[in-house]
């Protein structure tokens, strides 16, 4: 019988092309529905006689609540979930098996949206939870998969390979589904939701059609013993170990805190940028879509541009910078009222985003002790990037709900992005005062 895993080699070709291929499969799911498309339909949907007002399991609550809410819960879902799951995927050599599994969740979660509009909504946002929830879940088996495949002195250069195909990927399908979008007349489409009803439909058949080449190469194996006792457990010991070894290293722990504010801050822009422009700017769907495809191709000049100061600058005093414009940034989007300064906002948050994001996780990277656990490590960095998640669209969510307004709840951003600034600034003083103590004769 022939086996479907290949046996594992390190630094082999084709696995790493199979590798790479997932981030061309699932990154569609991050433009169309986390970004651009689905938040667009959804607050068109949900939108009844000029209320934003819903019912939902017989409670009432804004419709963009609900929203980042329920990317929240899946979050930290997944939060929860992945230490033990992933200790037991290492020790039971079923990693590739729980990444199947989330994948089909999640691209089956986005295949139900086409229903969106014509179900109870309930129904609807439960497959918008199993969509956030496949997609976050696969990622923890995806990235777990590099230092498996691959040596540590080839991982910068596969994971910009990755990045690189999931940007692609992710754009050349979003523009496909614009085209459809702004032109239906052409594709013979008479009803208006059928083109972003399409376009769900479109990320199902993606993201499971092209995972299956990453799933035909990817090896079969098992990290440890597969009969050790509480499996399951182990993945948990580990944080706890990490949070141990942290607690040691005041550099390390204001870094992670820094980090997790600035991720909060990130992540709840990345979120729910589409919402903001149509609920609070009553902003066209075409320039929306448009508006965020910008986002990603600034995102990528930002990344460059970011990493070229850091390596003049120093990587803290860079994200010291870029916590600060996102503070200028954030609030500058307070206070826009059209489409320009929109448009305006976008770019410099398309800029900054890439730029911030590439740069958090190298100083991470170099901030790790001498250790051959890594994975640990960055383990422990990954549940804490799930929980940023969950802290910053909950606070936004929290703001709206007892402000009644959106463009308040931009407010609780900038509270992040400020916190990001001051912890990274005492991080830095500490930095440079213990370097003039070593530079001091005795």
């Amino acid at each position: 019988m022939r086996s479907d895993s290949p046996e594992l080699k390190k630094n082999h070709p084709p696995t790493i092309r199979a590798w790479v291929m997932y981030d061309w499969a699932n990154s569609v799911f991050q433009l169309t529905i986390a970004s651009a498309i689905f938040p667009v339909y959804f607050a068109s949907v949900t939108m009844r006689e000029g209320s934003d007002k819903i019912s939902f399991f017989g409670r009432e609550i804004i419709n963009t609540v609900l929203y980042s809410w329920t990317i929240a819960a899946a979050y930290l879902l997944v939060a929860v979930l992945s230490p033990g799951l992933g200790a037991f995927a290492d020790y039971s050599g079923r990693r590739k098996a729980f990444m199947k599994a989330f994948t089909w969740t999640g691209a089956c979660g986005c295949g139900l949206l086409f229903f969106f509009g014509d179900i109870p909504l309930e129904a609807g946002m439960s497959a918008f939870f199993t969509a956030w929830l496949g997609y976050g879940g696969s990622l923890v088996f995806y990235n777990s998969f590099l230092p498996v495949i691959a040596d540590s002195r080839y991982h910068d250069q596969i994971s910009a390979r990755g990045y690189a195909m999931g940007y692609l990927g992710g754009v050349v399908l979003l523009i496909i589904n614009l085209c459809i979008i702004l032109f239906p007349a052409f594709f013979f489409i008479r009803d208006p939701a059928l083109p972003y009803q399409l376009s769900f439909l479109t990320v199902f058949l993606w993201w499971t059609g092209f995972s299956q080449i990453t799933f035909r190469h990817l090896p079969k194996y098992t990290f440890g013993n597969p009969h050790q006792r509480h499996i399951i457990l182990q993945g948990y010991r580990e944080l706890l170990k990490v949070w141990r070894q942290l607690r040691q290293s005041r550099s390390m722990l204001l870094y992670l805190f820094a980090f997790f504010f600035l991720s909060s801050g990130t992540l709840t822009v990345m979120f729910m940028a589409a919402t903001y422009g149509e609920k609070e700017l009553r902003l066209d769907a075409a320039v929306l879509i448009g508006t965020i495809l910008c986002i990603q191709l600034l995102g990528v000049a930002g990344a460059f541009l970011f990493a070229k100061l850091s390596a003049r600058f120093g990587n803290i005093n860079i994200l010291m910078a870029g916590s600060l414009l996102w503070v200028l940034v954030c609030t500058w989007a307070y206070h826009i009222r059209g489409p320009a300064g929109f448009m305006a906002v976008a770019a410099c948050v398309g800029l900054v985003m890439g730029g911030t994001q590439a740069l958090a996780r190298s100083g991470w990277a170099k901030m790790l002790p001498e250790t051959k656990d890594h994975t640990s490590f960055f383990s422990f960095y990954d549940v804490m990037e799930k929980l940023s998640t969950v802290a910053g669209l909950f606070s936004f969510g929290i703001m709206e709900t007892l402000t009644g307004s959106m463009r308040k709840s931009v407010l609780s951003v900038v509270a992040f992005f400020s916190a990001a600034f001051f912890i990274l600034l005492i991080l830095q003083a500490g930095t440079t005062g213990r370097q003039k103590t070593v530079a001091q004769p005795q």
